[in-house]
């Protein structure tokens, strides 16, 4: 990332209300970065992934987009990663902060409840 980029990011991210949304799109940005690297990985263009599924360059470019506002459906994030020979896996990891939360809510209802 260039020097000027870097010093932009932290400048913004300084921000408590940029850093905030900036932390809400970190699953959809990892998402797009895993699509990216895939599919540089695979070493093709976005018309060739479009030839291999049958749909338009365009529409793949929205795929990859992170402006996009529609997300992909299953069927069809699946056929994105046929193209680019992968498979795709959906997991559900958890999510430590949440599980720091629950345990401390756990344990304030634990002292009331004994």
């Amino acid at each position: 990332m260039p020097d000027t980029l870097k010093k932009f990011k932290a400048r913004a991210l300084a921000r408590p209300e940029v850093k905030r949304a900036y932390d809400d799109l970190g699953e959809e940005f990892a998402f797009l970065e895993e699509v990216l690297k895939a599919r540089s990985a695979a070493g093709l263009t976005q018309a060739e992934v479009a030839a291999r599924i049958g749909t338009t360059q365009s529409a793949i470019a929205r795929l990859e987009s992170p402006t996009s506002r529609r997300f992909p459906s299953v069927e069809t994030l699946q056929k994105y990663a046929r193209a680019l020979g992968c498979r795709m896996e959906i997991k559900f990891v958890p999510d430590e902060s949440q599980a720091k939360h629950a345990s401390k809510h756990a344990k304030s209802t634990a002292r009331r409840a004994g």
